[in-house]
């Protein structure tokens, strides 16, 4: 295809190799695409048991193998020193402390034969492996002695049988076997379509050997897990019911004996219980729940009950946001991470309910096109918090924090980001048409004059229910690079401004949220900031979504570029990997019982009103909207004439920008496309496009 012309330029504009005799030229101030193989991140902080030293994984671009590469590295909590801990060709990650501090578990490619658990024993410097599994490892967790590691694996399970084939001839070059499939749920957006099987529990000891099934049965074991203080059973999350796979939000926390193999069920609820974990001194699990109310979005609480099971209450349930990760702090008090208003927090929850905040930003340390809030901790038995955290020009860092002092152990991107020009951001006001305020956020171009007006890309976010914030975004620094400024915001339906505001948009996706946008873009060119007449519009996912309704509703912007977008919601529903969940919670009904709505909120009924030129973006191997649904909107569009233009992302599932190359290339392609319809400068000379 044409199309993919596009694409492959783009990704070999990231280098440029000068020749024999050639002088080079001279560094660039501006951000460019092959900035992404620069870029490093914190993650995963770990901090030991007695708070002196944080292991945590380093992502570090690989520009020969086109990834992120992932190592080990300590870093001393007291004088900031770090040092690699496990950092070679393979992919080191999830590392966990022994109870005692002296070994650090974490899976590892190490050996050829997948990725494995391993344990390195900090004393000698000695890793050994001590599984040899068939498939990657899930959750895992020490044994309060540290003598054993449970894990979670999928165990293969024999397919669904219809018919045979004729037996083969000895020698015979023959077709693949016939697949079979009769689950509800039978792929998986960047896994692939499912095995037969089941998760499971296993132990195995931390000096090696064979592992020990602990689990059986047809229902899956899941993550995270954690063992009782007795060391007697494992607890965990899973899904029992009858009919599990119809069942919707419905999951429960579960007990396995390792004596007997005796599953017992603790919670008992309509929705979601998950995330056990035991309080050190062994008589609380703390856990995290959501009612299922047949709405769209539901809050998390924070959750605590005996042991057994018997009086579970709700920590947080006066706190309109909603908990994200959490911890045990003592006996008498958990930790936990919540977003707030675009920034995710870490606070401290008493058993009382009290919340006190204790970290006002966390931020991820992976490297994101886009900024959604996110970030990560972990807490030692003296209370030394380790985080991630960082700032609009960087992706996250390693930070400690003891009391009420804070200190920054790394910073990775600091040398080599002295050299480059990062775009500002500034918080923008902006009221509704209903007079609700929108948190907004813009990034303008270097270099802009002041009263200057440019061009404005506003960006949307996916989810729907989920939130930007102020943090690192590789996609606006390239736009902001190439001239233009962006808008992000959160409209009603984004979580981290309570359950009302998210439930503005339930059983009504598009709607309301539009005139919030809307209201964003005029709040940017009263700014002063964009020009109206080069306003351009992108976003991905619930954000390619909305980029296709605003097109249909509306001819102000001058281009558009959806991104792995859902466009008939009907097709989408049925053809997703997640189809249990979307016709209940956000629809109410089955896309047959209720035709006339699906269709009403889908993008695709509006294609009849669209002129603006607009770009389809989506990967090749997308479950989640998965590419018929692009593939109708560009093939829908070149019916009706309007300009546009198909990029697909070879080996890509819904996360397109995984590989550097490719969202680099990725945002170079929009960069291009909204050149095209720029008029505040001349035509840039770009190769023919399908489509114009």
């Amino acid at each position: 295809m044409r199309s993919f012309r596009l694409l492959t330029l783009a990704g070999a504009a990231l280098m440029a190799v000068s020749g024999p005799g050639q002088a080079q030229d001279a560094p660039t101030r501006a951000f460019t695409g092959a900035d992404l193989f620069k870029l490093e991140g914190a993650t995963d902080p770990r901090i030991s048991p007695d708070g002196a030293r944080v292991v945590y994984v380093r992502r570090t671009g690989d520009i020969m193998k086109d990834r992120y590469q992932p190592s080990l590295w300590m870093v001393d909590v007291r004088t900031g020193a770090q040092r690699p801990l496990v950092a070679d060709a393979n992919q080191n990650m999830a590392p966990r402390w022994s109870p005692d501090g002296s070994r650090i578990a974490y899976v590892s490619t190490a050996g050829g034969a997948g990725a494995q658990l391993h344990v390195l024993y900090l004393d000698s410097g000695t890793s050994v492996r001590v599984t040899g599994l068939p498939d990657t490892p899930g959750a895992m967790a020490w044994s309060p002695d540290g003598r054993q590691i449970a894990y979670t694996m999928r165990v293969p399970a024999e397919g669904a049988k219809l018919g045979k084939a004729p037996d083969k001839p000895e020698g015979a070059e023959w077709a693949k076997p016939l697949t079979i499939i009769d689950r509800v749920t039978y792929r998986f957006d960047g896994a692939g379509y499912a095995k037969p099987g089941y998760d499971q529990l296993f132990v195995v000891s931390a000096d090696g050997g064979a592992p020990r099934r602990v689990t059986a049965g047809n229902w899956d074991a899941a993550g995270p897990i954690d063992w009782s203080a007795d060391g007697q059973r494992i607890y965990f999350t899973g899904n029992r019911v009858k009919d599990w796979e119809r069942a919707g939000n419905e999951t429960e926390i579960y007990s396995a004996e390792l004596a007997s193999g005796a599953i017992r069920t603790l919670t008992d609820r309509r929705g979601l219980d998950l995330n056990p974990k035991v309080s050190p001194d062994g008589r609380l699990i703390a856990y995290i729940g959501a009612d299922d109310a047949g709405r769209s979005h539901e809050n998390f609480e924070l959750y605590v009950m005996n042991a057994d099971g018997s009086n579970p209450r709700s920590l947080t349930a006066a706190f309109d946001r909603s908990i994200g990760d959490f911890e045990w702090a003592g006996n008498s008090a958990i930790y936990a991470s919540y977003a707030d208003k675009g920034a995710l927090k870490l606070g401290r929850v008493g058993l009382d309910g009290r919340m006190t905040t204790l970290v006002d930003f966390l931020t991820p340390g992976t490297i994101s096109d886009r900024p959604y809030a996110g970030g990560a901790f972990s807490a030692s038995r003296n209370g030394t918090l380790a985080y991630t955290s960082g700032a609009i020009d960087r992706p996250g860092d390693l930070f400690v924090k003891s009391g009420d002092a804070a200190r920054q152990l790394t910073r990775l991107n600091t040398t080599w980001l002295q050299g480059k020009d990062v775009a500002p951001m500034r918080k923008l006001a902006v009221t509704a048409p209903d007079g609700r305020a929108i948190d907004a956020w813009l990034i303008e171009p270097v270099g802009r004059q002041p009263g200057q007006k440019v061009p404005l890309v506003l960006e949307i976010h996916g989810g729907p229910h989920t939130e930007y914030g102020p943090g690192f975004a590789t996609d606006y620094q390239l736009y902001a690079a190439a001239g233009y400024a962006v808008l992000y915001t959160n409209p009603r339906g984004s979580t981290s401004y309570g359950e009302e505001f998210a439930n503005f948009i339930d059983k009504n996706y598009p709607g309301p949220d539009y005139d919030d946008l809307m209201a964003s873009v005029d709040a940017a060119i009263a700014d002063g900031l964009a020009d109206p007449k080069n306003l351009f519009v992108t976003g991905g996912s619930g954000g390619g979504v909305l980029t296709a309704w605003i097109v249909g509703k509306t001819d102000r912007f001058a281009a558009a570029a959806t991104q792995k977008p859902a466009i008939n919601w009907t097709s989408e529903m049925l053809t997703a990997d997640l189809a249990t969940g979307a016709p209940r919670y956000w629809f109410g009904a089955m896309p047959w019982e209720k035709p006339e709505e699906y269709w009403r909120r889908s993008p695709l009924s509006l294609v009849g009103n669209v002129r603006t030129p607009t770009l389809v973006v989506v990967g090749e191997q997308d479950y989640r909207t998965p590419i018929s649904e692009a593939a109708q909107y560009y093939q829908a569009l070149q019916l009706r004439g309007v300009p546009t233009a198909f990029v697909t992302v070879p080996d890509a599932g819904h996360g397109i920008t995984a590989r550097p190359s490719q969202s680099a290339a990725k945002a170079s392609a929009i960069v291009a496309w909204f050149d095209r319809y720029r008029t505040d400068k001349a035509k840039p000379a770009a190769p023919a496009i399908a489509g114009n």
